[in-house]
C-alpha cells in the first residue's frame, strides 16, 4: 500500500503539538467503513538500547482471525518517549511496514490511544489520518479521563469521560481480567469500535490483532512456527 506523507517528523514536543492540533480537525469519529475482510494490528518494539525502532503489522482475515500477511520495518528512533506523543516515536516505522503489504487492511487496531488523548489525537488518530484507513485505539492503560466502576463480567464497559465529554470506553474483554481502553481513531464510531474489539478478541485479554503484532514486534514466542502455517 502507498502512504501519502503529510508532514516531516519533528524532533521536539513543541513541534509535535502543532502537528497534532492541525491534524486533529481531520479526525472522523463516525462510521465510514466498507465491508471488513481484513483487520490489522500494529505494534512497535525497540532494539539496540532503544536506538532502533522495530515496527510490525499483522493482517488477519475477518471474522476468522487467521494470519494472512505480515511486515516488519526497522528505522532509527528519532523521538524520545514522552506520554501523549507516542505516534511521533512509533508511526514513522509503522508506515514503512504498512508500505510493504500487498493486502490493504480494511481496519487497523492500534496498541495505543485514539481520541482518548489530551489533544484528541493519539496514535490511532494519527495513523488513520495519514493512511485514510479506519482505525481504533486499544490501549492497555489509561492516559486521560475517568470512568465509573466496571463490572467484572466480559463485554462490560463504561464511558470514559474527559472534560465533560465521552472520549472512549473502558472495556472488559474477558471476565476477571484488567480492562482495555477503547477509543475512535479515524472513521470509526465508539460503538462500532467496541464491537470490533470484542469480535477480534478470543480467549485472551487483548485482540488477536494486537497479540500477533506484539509477537512480531518483540520477536518472541513460537512466531516463526506460526508464520510457516500461512497458506501461500
Amino acid at each position: 500500500m502507498k502512504i501519502n506523507q503529510r508532514h516531516d517528523w519533528p524532533l521536539t514536543a513543541e513541534e509535535a503539538v502543532i502537528i497534532q492540533q492541525e491534524l486533529a480537525s481531520e479526525v472522523i469519529t463516525s462510521d465510514q467503513l466498507t465491508t471488513v475482510q481484513y483487520v490489522a494490528g500494529v505494534d512497535v518494539g525497540f532494539t539496540e538500547s532503544g536506538t532502533i525502532t522495530r515496527a510490525a503489522v499483522a493482517v488477519l482475515s475477518f471474522p476468522h482471525l487467521q494470519l494472512q500477511e505480515y511486515a516488519l520495518a526497522y528505522r532509527p528512533t528519532t523521538f524520545p518517549y514522552v506520554p501523549g506523543f507516542l505516534s511521533f516515536r512509533e508511526v514513522p516505522a509503522v508506515l514503512e511496514a504498512l508500505e510493504k503489504l500487498s493486502i490493504t487492511p480494511d481496519l487497523i487496531l492500534c496498541d495505543g490511544q485514539g481520541i482518548a488523548h489530551p489533544r484528541k489525537f493519539g496514535i490511532a488518530c494519527h495513523l488513520g489520518v495519514l493512511t485514510n484507513i479506519p482505525t481504533i485505539g486499544v490501549a492497555k492503560s489509561l492516559l486521560v479521563g475517568k470512568h465509573s466502576e466496571l463490572p467484572e463480567q466480559s463485554t462490560a464497559w463504561q464511558p470514559l469521560i474527559y472534560r465533560g465529554e465521552t472520549i472512549g470506553a473502558v472495556l472488559r474483554t474477558r471476565s476477571g481480567v484488567k480492562p482495555v481502553y477503547v477509543s475512535s481513531g479515524h472513521r470509526v464510531s465508539l460503538t462500532t469500535a467496541i464491537d470490533y474489539v470484542l469480535r477480534c478478541t478470543t480467549k485472551y485479554r487483548l485482540p488477536e490483532t494486537t497479540r500477533w503484532a506484539d509477537k512480531l514486534a518483540s520477536n518472541r514466542g513460537s512466531i516463526l512456527e506460526d508464520i510457516l502455517k500461512i497458506k501461500p
